[in-house]
Parts: C-alpha cells; sequence; structure tokens
C-alpha cells in the first residue's frame, strides 16, 4: 500500500492497480462541518489535476482535484447521505472515489506522509 498526498490536501491510496482518494484531515479542518458533496460518476475519466468532486461546507465550497489521472471504478455513496463522515474520518470512511491508475508515474510528484505534515507545518 502507497500513501500519498498533494498540496491541494487530498490523499490517494495506492493497492496493487486501485487507488482512493479523499481530503486530509487538514482540508476538512478548514473547510469545518461538510454539508454536501457531489461525487463524480463512475466511468468517468479524470485527469490529474483536474475536478474530480465537490465538497461543501458551512465556510465554502472547493473542489477535489484528481492526484493521478484514471478511471472512476467506485464512488462514496454514503456521502451523499451522510457528507459530515468526512469531518468524522477523512483519511478513512470519508473517503469519496476509488479509480483505476492509469500511470504509477503519477505518484512521482506526490508527497509522502513526512513531507506533507512539514508541507502543513509551514502553512501555520
Amino acid at each position: 500500500m502507497t500513501l500519498k498526498f498533494t498540496k491541494d490536501h487530498e490523499w490517494i491510496r495506492v493497492v496493487g492497480d486501485t487507488a482512493v482518494v479523499g481530503i486530509t484531515n487538514y482540508a476538512q479542518e478548514q473547510l469545518g462541518d461538510v454539508v454536501y458533496v457531489e461525487l463524480p460518476e463512475v466511468g468517468k475519466a479524470v485527469s490529474k489535476g483536474g475536478e474530480a468532486a465537490v465538497v461543501e461546507s458551512v465556510k465554502a465550497a472547493s473542489e477535489v482535484y484528481a492526484p493521478v489521472s484514471g478511471e472512476v471504478t467506485e464512488v462514496n455513496t454514503l456521502l451523499v447521505e451522510e457528507p459530515q463522515k468526512i469531518n468524522e474520518d477523512a483519511m478513512d470512511g470519508g473517503w469519496f472515489l476509488k479509480m483505476t491508475l492509469q500511470s504509477m508515474g503519477d505518484l512521482d510528484d506526490l508527497m509522502d506522509e513526512a513531507q506533507y505534515k512539514s508541507f502543513v507545518e509551514g502553512l501555520n
């Protein structure tokens, strides 16, 4: 399993050729209480850096960007009914989508956990 992070505060967990994508704890803390999630259609092709989903909170609406290119294979429909799951468990149960990974090379410029922690500390 590989866990990587983007500068836009998405995380990606890769197991085999399947990637699970969500937003980080830092992102959900900045957003505040999440009230709405718009998920992509299964089968949608997403490009690295392109919009993959939308999350709205009491403070703001924000795009969730695809950390890699690939095809959406599953979405977390629970978030439509219970968007607060993102605030409760952003790094596990609050995942947004699963996708196939077009190229493992897409992971090369993403941060590992230590690099992301240092990046976030630099923001404060």
